[in-house]
Order: C-alpha cells, then sequence, then structure tokens
C-alpha cells in the first residue's frame, strides 16, 4: 500500500517532491539527464544567450565574439605569470604569446572543421544549436571569426595595460 502511494506520486507532476528529482531527457540512453539546474529557465537563458548558441547571428560572427572574450582575458594569465612577468617587455611578451595562442587555437578549429563534424547535438539546455556549424564552412567561417576577435581582443586589453596608469589618472584612482 504504500509502495503504491509512493509510485502514484512519481507520476504527479504537482507533487513538489518531482521538481527536485533527475529526470531523463527523449532518449534515456543519451546521457542528457534533466537536472534542477540544467533544466532551470536561468540556465536555458544563460546558455541560450552565449554567442554560440544565440540565435539569429552569423557564424562569422559567433567566431569574433567567442575570440573577443578570449583574446581579452587570456592575455592575463601570460602578463602575470610568465617568466616576463617582473620585467618591463611583459605586457608585450603577455602580447604575443596570446597571439600565438589564439593562432594555434584557430588552426585547432580549422582542423576540426575539415574532419567533416558531426552535426550540433539537442540537449535539454540547448534545444536549438546551430545548424552552421555542421559543415566545414561553418567551422571555417567561426574560426575565421575567432582569429580576428581573438587578436582584435589581445590588442585591446594590451593598450589597457600598456595605459594603466594614465588610465587610473583619467578616473582618479
Amino acid at each position: 500500500m504504500f509502495v503504491d502511494a509512493i509510485t502514484a506520486s512519481n507520476d504527479n507532476p504537482n507533487d513538489p517532491r518531482n521538481r527536485t528529482v533527475v529526470h531523463q531527457g527523449a532518449d534515456p540512453f543519451d546521457g542528457n539527464l534533466a537536472t534542477p539546474i540544467n533544466s532551470s529557465g536561468f540556465t536555458r537563458a544563460f546558455i541560450n544567450n552565449l554567442p554560440a548558441y544565440r540565435q539569429g547571428i552569423s557564424v562569422f560572427r559567433r567566431g569574433l565574439e567567442v575570440g573577443l572574450a578570449h583574446g581579452f582575458w587570456i592575455i592575463g594569465p601570460f602578463v602575470k605569470l610568465s617568466p616576463l612577468r617582473n620585467t618591463d617587455v611583459a605586457n608585450l611578451a603577455g602580447l604575443l604569446s596570446t597571439i600565438g595562442l589564439i593562432i594555434i587555437s584557430t588552426l585547432a578549429i580549422s582542423l576540426y572543421g575539415n574532419t567533416n563534424p558531426p552535426s550540433p547535438t539537442t540537449t535539454i539546455t540547448t534545444p536549438r544549436p546551430p545548424a552552421e556549424l555542421s559543415t566545414s564552412e561553418g567551422w571555417n567561417d567561426y574560426g575565421g571569426g575567432f582569429l580576428i576577435g581573438g587578436i582584435g581582443g589581445a590588442l585591446f586589453a594590451y593598450f589597457l595595460l600598456a595605459n594603466l596608469p594614465a588610465i587610473k589618472e583619467l578616473i582618479g584612482a
């Protein structure tokens, strides 16, 4: 009798206990489980507004936005953690290292694009992945945007680092 009541409550969507458990997606063999984290409205909105999944933008712009972000933040560890961190050329060495890593990453993106990649997978969090990233041309466009954006982001970060004393004086810090 008690087991029957528990089983009946498992199928009741109004039971609050059923909103806090892990559910399987459409395919039970997929391994993509719906948890309170990945199936929440906030998580879906956040993930679907990232440039990789945002609807209505070109593949080149996706790569450009991702490249800008990566170029901007990758320079920091190279400037602050490299062997040249306490020299006058730390910022320049960080810029050149970042550009080198962006070029290597772009080559990796192009190599992946030339391997006949599979279509993006539809998941609980990303119900409409970009179909353009299932072709070699799409990945090459993405890689081109990533290269331009990555170098642009690194140059902008270098400009800020090189002019940090003037920026501090300008804002009064």
